[in-house]
């Protein structure tokens, strides 16, 4: 599709969106608009299937998280998002990457459920954040069945008080291999299905090949 490719054009090289200039963030958004026009999936969360997995950032306008990599000898890594439609819970995880021996995780669990046809309300959980080697984290994957398991981390590890900590999120494009979305607080998300290992990259994300 070329509105697609264009999108991915557009956000090659802006590092998920930390070296996007102002003029770069404007194109950007009209990419995002034109392709959101062409939604093959207008009911996106009748799209279970679709929604289900792990994806991974390409971009995004979110300072809550690219400020992430503003922390005085880190850098932000990859972010990866599950999705487990069954179970109704989302992780969103975010590697930090510094001095050896002292990568960061961030990790924040939540509950989700329909407000409409694209539109679900997001309840946070719980907040893990701390270092890779004393978390024991590994990839996203094994991380969140340690998640699943209970188990209490030597970490900053708190659960959040039913209600304080929630938000709105319309997903606006849906496919097989991208997903778009617009949070309660403006800012946009794409996200690429994720069909290899993860955990194994760090820095810049590559654009992929659709």
């Amino acid at each position: 599709m070329i509105k697609k490719a264009a999108l991915l054009e557009a956000i090659a090289g802006k590092n998920r969106g930390l070296l996007s200039t102002p003029a770069d963030a404007q194109a950007i958004l009209s990419a995002i608009a034109q392709l959101e026009d062409y939604n093959p999936n207008p009911r996106p969360l009748e799209a279970r299937e679709l929604l289900d997995g792990n994806w991974r950032l390409l971009y995004t306008s979110s300072q809550e998280l690219l400020g992430l990599d503003r922390f005085p000898l880190y850098k932000l890594g990859q972010i990866y998002q599950c999705i487990q439609i069954k179970t109704g819970n989302i992780y969103n995880l975010a590697e930090v990457y510094g001095l050896p021996y002292l990568e960061g995780l961030v990790s924040v669990t939540a509950r989700f459920e329909a407000l409409s046809e694209r539109r679900v309300q997001v309840n946070f959980s719980r907040l893990v954040a701390g270092l890779q080697r004393l978390v024991g984290y590994q990839n996203p994957g094994q991380f969140i069945e340690s998640l699943e398991s209970g188990k209490k981390f030597p970490a900053i590890d708190f659960n959040f008080s039913e209600g304080r900590q929630q938000g709105w999120l319309d997903i606006t494009y849906l496919d097989e291999d991208m997903r778009i979305g617009r949070g309660n607080v403006g800012s946009v998300f794409v996200l690429i299905k994720d069909r290899v290992p993860v955990g194994t990259g760090r820095g810049e994300v590559s654009s992929p090949s659709f």
